[in-house]
């Protein structure tokens, strides 16, 4: 598939709209999930560990998911995916209305609804990326504040459609006005190029179809040889009955000799095609055995190292709030008059405004993105430490606004991969990274609400939470730090053919 230049505009726009309207629709209900928490727990009756598993499957799947996404916009397209994945989040919300118990929800809302997310994310920035080149920047921006104000707004919406229907006709409602997303994916028409000539065949698919011909080729051989004979035989023995039977010695052993031929060309391509199925595999096994390679080359970076701990850590940690906020209140006594807002929407609205500003502040020279990205992940320990000294509904809006803000630090994530192992090894760092932050992401929850279970509080498990972040921003400050980049250029010279990877003193 041959795709023109991106045109930066144009029908571009339209991608940017729709993949926008995409990821608030599909988004909104797994990222305000805190709402419709509480009702679980008070229908199901189970703990808060494994109540919160239903979200974090819903937000962690697509992460973890990630390189098979990737693999079917790869093979089908953006928008046939887009089309596919609709279906899957409206019929796993539809069907969560119908859940009997909390592990039907694992299924229905945990990993239908999540993988269909996944889906929808990577079609969306593919087909983003397809259509913007100069503008890249801005359009990815612009698509990804999508899920934040979804987050906002279905926060809001769900509390209202619980009040009004119940907890089962908001999720039929929300199901239904998630099949939005198959208009919007109708509209992600593929940058192709249509005067492409077809791509030639491969050998892989050159040679089923050599073998085919010859079997055919053979097998007319034979026919026309016994046609012949069987013509010739009968003609001579009309004419004189001796030299019938010589004359069938004679063709059959010119038979036998053609057979042999025949059969000795086919062996030849027997072997042929073993060899190269056998050359074949060992090119798969050597593109294996040079990713893993590749793979470790990383993780001898000690900043990409520390990195990878410090995204587990932090959605470990920091993932929870946008959750249980919404409990904790309950948990400090505060009443529903009090409220002004859901705290989940400060997170969702606050996430929004801190995308945008610290993207801002990454694109200035003098801001190194690396201690920027250290910056919010401590400041994000602190905040955590101070959920369960709040016992109003003031200071924590104020805390959920500040978390909001900080969780903002995702676009500024690929700005600090790429300063990390460089632009070249960016799609392979990044995926491995996007799979442990999808990691932290179902594991976070869980954690958090086990904690609670234990001690019947939420002061341990936000301890727990702080101590989890404070530490992956404290490693990554010491892998960052230049007195690293020092001994590792004053310890060995690197031979040929090996990555070095620096991290650049500014962004």
């Amino acid at each position: 598939m041959v795709f023109r230049k991106p045109p930066d505009g144009g029908w571009g726009w339209v991608i940017v709209a729709v993949s926008f309207f995409t990821q608030f629709l599909c988004y909104g209900s797994p990222l305000a999930v805190g709402v419709l928490y509480l009702e679980w727990l008070d229908a199901f009756g189970e703990g808060k560990g494994k109540t919160a598993w239903v979200g974090s499957l819903a937000n962690g799947i697509g992460l973890l998911a990630s390189p098979v996404c990737s693999i079917c916009v790869s093979s089908f397209g953006a928008r046939p995916v887009a089309i596919f994945s609709g279906f899957m989040v409206a019929g796993g919300l539809m069907m969560s209305s119908f859940a009997p118990n909390i592990y039907f929800l694992y299924v229905s809302y945990g990993i239908v609804v999540g993988l269909g997310c996944g889906l929808l994310y990577t079609a969306t920035v593919t087909i983003t990326c397809q259509y913007f080149d100069k503008h890249r920047g801005l359009a990815l921006g612009l698509i990804s504040t999508g899920s934040s104000v979804g987050l906002f707004i279905y926060a809001a919406l769900q509390r209202e459609l619980i009040e009004l229907y119940g907890l089962d006709g908001c999720l039929l409602i929300v199901g239904a006005l998630s099949l939005n997303i198959l208009a919007c994916g109708s509209l992600m028409r593929p940058l192709e190029s249509s005067s492409s000539p077809p791509p030639e065949k491969t050998c892989v698919d050159k040679v089923p179809d050599q073998y085919f011909v010859y079997h055919e080729k053979e097998k007319t051989v034979e026919e026309n040889i016994s046609i012949l004979e069987k013509g010739y035989i009968d003609e001579k023995c009309v004419n004189s009955v001796p030299d019938c039977k010589q004359d069938g010695i004679l063709n059959k052993n010119v038979l036998s000799s053609i057979s042999i031929n025949e059969k000795d060309t086919y062996k030849k391509k027997v072997v042929e095609q073993t060899n190269f199925c056998k050359q074949l595999a060992k090119r798969k096994w050597q593109l294996y055995l040079t990713y893993w390679k590749e793979t470790m080359v990383l993780f001898k970076n000690k900043v990409f190292s520390a990195l990878f701990v410090a995204i587990l850590l932090f959605d470990i940690g920091g993932f929870p709030p946008s959750l249980l906020m919404e409990d904790v209140a309950r948990s400090a006594n505060i009443s529903e008059d009090d409220y002004y807002m859901p705290l989940i929407s400060i997170i969702g609205i606050m996430t929004t405004v801190g995308k945008l500003i610290l993207g801002i502040l990454a694109d200035f020279k003098w801001v190194n993105t690396l201690y920027l990205y250290v910056t919010t992940l401590l400041m994000t320990g602190v905040a955590l430490f101070a959920i369960p000294f709040a016992k109003s509904y003031l200071t924590l809006a104020m805390l959920s606004g500040i978390l909001g803000f900080l969780t903002g630090n995702w676009s500024i994530f690929p700005y600090v991969t790429t300063k990390t192992v460089g632009i070249e090894k960016l799609t392979h760092a990044y995926g491995i990274l996007m799979f442990f932050a999808g990691l932290g992401n179902s594991l976070g929850p869980p954690i958090v609400g086990w904690f609670y279970d234990w001690t019947q509080e939420y002061d341990t498990a936000f301890y727990f939470s702080g101590f989890c972040v404070l530490l992956g921003g404290f490693l990554l400050l010491l892998a960052a730090l230049p007195c690293w980049s020092a001994c590792t250029n004053q310890s060995s010279k690197l031979p040929p053919n090996t990555y070095s990877y620096k991290v650049a003193s500014n962004a």
